[in-house]
């Protein structure tokens, strides 16, 4: 029975002859078919996101008695939804993260659940991201350090038996992988320098190289970026991406200037333009072929191919 907008709703009880085995990926797409109405009754006061099991809730609002009054609100609703679906909030899995700037003070808040304080937590891991309250990603990137060094050691263990060209192959799927997974966030964080040091590390191990010598050329015969220019890479295609969300300066003022294709950079006080106004600046230094593409991926990557290395190296470093 399923109570929605004051309305029962109930289905006659039969006898289950099949069932999904555990673990199975219909299994999971089972269960959001279940609860896929459960972000519908809390969506007006919270960003709810589903994935799998898993499912977490946004919920900002500037004064702090209206946040106070929103989050009493969805435990309520989300109480009343549990129960008419016969299901239950495991407390042991279930906390809350309190997101805090550098300079705002953290509030005394507390959660509860059916008379059962809900944990607080100063880390989470989403999707493979362990996200800080401070979003200073320090405890990502130590996780992401720490699967680096494994991946440097297994390919140093591998380098006698295998050509040159293989190891490359090897390193660059097993390395740059985890290197670009969650650059887009955690790009311009202070920690990242350590990374940078471990991929000149695998540099070094691919080319047999000596550790005086320059990475960067080094990384220039490899066909890869380093790390600074990969955040700047996949920031480009995050825009390009999304380009529909952004205004060019053409629809802004309508007028025929050399800037038309570049995106509109919003009006903002100067200690506020800055890593978050960063897309604006990397995409402004394109070649103006580039900027003039459609909204395609694809397109903007063929076209990237077609400029040389050296050129494209040049594009980044006048960027970065």
């Amino acid at each position: 029975m399923i109570d929605y907008d004051s309305r029962k709703y109930s289905s006659e009880w039969e006898p289950v002859t099949h069932a999904v085995p555990h673990g199975s990926i219909l299994s999971t797409l089972f269960f959001l078919l279940y609860i896929n109405d459960l972000p519908k009754i809390i969506r007006d006061i919270s960003n709810p996101i589903l994935f799998a099991e898993d499912t977490s809730m946004i919920i900002t609002n500037s004064g702090f008695h209206v946040f106070k009054k929103d989050k009493r609100s969805i435990i309520i609703q989300l109480n009343r939804w549990f129960k008419s679906h016969l299901l239950s909030l495991n407390l042991d899995k279930t906390h809350f993260l309190q997101f805090l700037t550098k300079n705002s003070h953290e509030t005394d808040l507390q959660i509860s659940y059916e008379n059962k304080q809900i944990s607080k937590i100063s880390n989470t891991t989403f999707l493979g991201l362990i996200i800080d309250n401070n979003l200073y990603w320090a405890f990502y990137i130590d996780e992401t350090v720490y699967k680096l060094n494994k991946a440097c050691y297994v390919s140093r263990s591998v380098k006698p038996f295998i050509s040159s060209e293989v190891l490359r192959m090897h390193s660059f799927s097993l390395v740059q992988s985890i290197i670009s997974y969650g650059i887009n966030f955690r790009g311009t964080s202070s920690h990242s320098k350590v990374i940078f040091k471990i991929q000149k590390r695998m540099i070094i191990i691919i080319m047999n190289s000596d550790s005086i010598d320059s990475c960067h050329e080094l990384l220039k015969k490899l066909y890869i970026l380093p790390l600074h220019y990969q955040y700047i890479f996949s920031i480009l295609l995050l825009v390009v991406k999304n380009r529909g969300l952004f205004k060019t300066n053409f629809d802004v003022h309508n007028l025929n200037t050399r800037s038309n294709y570049d995106l509109h950079l919003p009006t903002a006080k100067i200690n506020d333009i800055s890593k978050r106004n960063l897309l604006f600046w990397y995409l402004y230094h394109l070649p103006l072929t580039l900027k003039q593409l459609p909204y395609d991926v694809n397109k903007f990557k063929t076209a990237l191919k077609k400029i040389s290395s050296y050129e494209f190296l040049l594009i980044l470093g006048r960027i970065f």
